[in-house]
């Protein structure tokens, strides 16, 4: 019963303007599919021994605010560092409705599979941290807050998730 739910209220806020998702979102408030994607992070977070991250109403405005823009652009493009210095950011982006929020989280946590302990940026088995860098900072350990907004504008959906404090930091041992 509560899968069947979470997938109606998945389905509800892709079937929501733009607009209107982008409000919910921004109110910050932690509801089912916000849960579900705090959840999935602290999933990965206690594999590796990291504490979990709490949800920041905060963090999910600002990303709700960058939702037009992505969506705007039609791809992921990381919004400038620039206003948003004690922040990092993860960026996703599907076919509208397609995917749940466990899904859009995975694609991140998958990156694991590339994933090398060590000190970042040399953390990757590829040799580029870009293959890794969504998921060490999903595990980054003084990473305590997000804050996620799911924005939905024509065909696609976009994910955006806030971290703080920052992680992906040179020199510093991951996880």
């Amino acid at each position: 019963m509560k899968a069947t739910l979470a997938l109606v209220l998945l389905g509800a806020i892709a079937a929501v303007p733009a607009a209107a998702a982008a409000t919910a979102a921004a109110s910050g408030g932690l509801n089912e599919v916000n849960y579900r994607i705090l959840a999935a992070h602290n999933r990965a977070r206690a594999e590796v021994g990291a504490p979990p991250l709490q949800w920041d109403p905060e963090l999910a405005v600002a990303a709700a605010s960058y939702g037009p823009a992505l969506a705007g652009l039609g791809r992921l493009v990381h919004s400038p560092r620039q206003g948003r210095e004690n922040q990092r950011e993860n960026l996703w982006m599907g076919q509208k409705g397609r995917f749940g929020p466990e899904q859009m989280v995975a694609a991140w946590t998958n990156e694991k599979y590339q994933f090398a302990p060590g000190q970042f940026p040399y953390v990757s088995r590829t040799g580029n941290w870009k293959d890794v860098a969504h998921y060490t900072q999903m595990i980054w350990k003084t990473t305590t807050r997000v804050g996620c907004a799911l924005y939905t504008q024509g065909g696609w959906d976009y994910l955006i998730c806030r971290y703080s404090p920052p992680g992906n930091a040179d020199g510093k041992a991951v996880p």
